[in-house]
């Protein structure tokens, strides 16, 4: 009689987030998140690697057919000499084909805005967790500080 072994369950994939966007929550109303792939160049993968990166400024935007990552800050590797990158040039996100759809017609139709909130490591590869979101308002901001402060005090109270 042959004894089979049972597989051990793959391990959790390790995750190294190498940008985080903490402007974007405060000024954002998240409502739906998505991760994607990126294109990029091997400059820019290395100087990724080092956290030599922006993107408080970042947005996607729909252009033919695509979703490209604009105005995010990649800095020039030392070591690449003249095979550099530009800095703040036009990124491809890899989504499939609904996705696409789904987000531009958010981003065209219902006014909302498409940010990137983290690049991050994952098996060996650069993802982008976007997030899908509405601008606050000057009375939002307000009433979620009162919030935070109310559980503050409360937290406080339970202490004493």
């Amino acid at each position: 009689m042959m004894q089979t072994m049972a597989k051990d369950a793959p391990a959790k994939e390790q995750v190294r987030v190498l940008v985080r966007n903490k402007r974007a929550r405060h000024d954002y109303v998240i409502e739906e998140t998505i991760e994607a792939g990126l294109v990029l160049l091997g400059s820019e993968v290395k100087s990724l690697r080092e956290g030599r990166a922006q993107i408080t400024d970042a947005y996607a935007a729909p252009q033919g057919g695509e979703l490209l990552l604009l105005q995010m800050q990649i800095s020039e590797y030392p070591w690449a000499n003249r095979w550099n990158h530009p800095p703040r040039r036009p990124r491809k996100l890899l989504l499939h084909r609904p996705e696409i759809d789904k987000l531009s017609a958010a981003v065209q139709r219902d006014r909302y805005t498409l940010l990137p909130l983290e690049v991050y490591l994952k098996g060996g590869r650069i993802k982008v967790l976007l997030g899908l979101g509405r601008g606050k308002k000057q009375h939002d901001r307000r009433q979620e500080e009162r919030e935070k402060e109310a559980a503050r005090q409360i937290q406080r109270a339970l202490r004493h």
